[in-house]
């Protein structure tokens, strides 16, 4: 699907809004007739690509937003969400087991077999830093195993409305972790419930402190999260070859409060570089005020807008 923007409202102004697929046009409004007739134009480099106005209830900016792709880390979120549902304790100690290293990518980890850590610090890492190994034992001490965690997580997902999207395992090592850019936004929003989500894919920075006496220093995997210029409730990054690189967030622009989805993104920053992108859009329209978005037809009553260009 070619990228189309939908009507969204951005302090007083009514943006025009485009054709795109149903469940973006949803709450879509025709312009205001004193809208700009020169709408700011947003060009991301990421494929897919979804802002969404939770104030409003409103997707601000859609690229291909239906399109099934792999979602590599951004899994791991569902893995908390399933986790923190069971309420299983956070302080239980967990041996990092054999059965918990990567043997499909062979991706490294600091926690080596054997080690031991609270199952909070195994989410917080997982979470912050995308460790692949901790989301494996979180997995794996899941009641009933690794495939019931599976299970629970596929389960959360349509209980939440994320009919695209399947999971495979709780890592988000598997390109069978799919789901589109619409799936993720309403992912975004269940995970913004929890208190643990928010804190731990926010912080800069963890000390795990091993068993052992070992202390290990994590950072998170979102440099924005330590860039005091942004406001985000929530974060989360992930890459696979299969997946590009990918990221989710939660983050307050222009004193709203939305939601950006990033996926298949090629280079390293392309994705910060897409999310900075994104809040320059939205604060130079409504510090101008002009109009954003673009559509590939125009609203019936609206006057034409331009059309728009076009994971750790």
């Amino acid at each position: 699907m070619r990228a189309a923007a939908v009507a969204a409202v951005l302090g007083s102004m009514i943006v025009a809004a485009g054709a795109g697929n149903p469940a973006a046009m949803a709450g879509a409004h025709p312009a205001s007739p004193a809208a700009s007739t020169h709408p700011t134009r947003l060009d991301l480099k990421s494929n897919v690509a979804l802002v969404f106005d939770e104030a409003h209830g409103q997707t601000l900016y859609a690229k291909n937003p239906d399109r099934v792709v792999p979602i590599a880390s951004i899994t791991k979120l569902m893995t908390a969400m399933v986790v923190l549902d069971a309420r299983l304790s956070m302080d239980e100690t967990i041996t990092i087991d054999r059965a918990d290293v990567d043997r499909l990518r062979y991706t490294r980890s600091r926690l080596d077999v054997g080690a031991q850590a609270t199952r909070g610090d195994l989410l917080w890492v997982a979470l912050m830093s995308s460790e692949n190994r901790a989301a494996a034992a979180l997995g794996r001490t899941y009641p009933g195993g690794a495939a019931a965690c599976v299970a629970a997580m596929n389960l959360k997902a349509r209980q939440i409305g994320m009919l695209q999207a399947r999971f495979a395992d709780t890592s988000g090592l598997s390109s069978g972790n799919v789901a589109s850019a619409e799936d993720l936004s309403l992912m975004v929003q269940a995970a913004a419930e929890y208190p643990e989500i928010r804190r731990f894919t926010t912080s800069t920075a963890h000390t795990v402190r091993l068993s052992r006496g070992r202390v290990l220093e994590f950072h998170n995997s979102n440099g924005l999260v330590s860039n005091k210029t942004w406001t985000i409730g929530l974060s989360k990054t992930g890459y696979l070859n299969e997946a590009g690189r990918c990221l989710v967030m939660q983050a307050e622009i222009a004193a709203r409060p939305v939601i950006i989805v990033l996926l298949d993104s090629f280079g390293k920053y392309t994705r910060l570089g897409d999310a900075n992108r994104i809040r320059k859009w939205m604060e130079a329209a409504i510090a101008a005020p002009a109009a954003i978005g673009a559509s590939r037809a125009p609203a019936p009553t609206a006057a034409p807008a331009a059309r728009s260009a076009g994971s750790h």
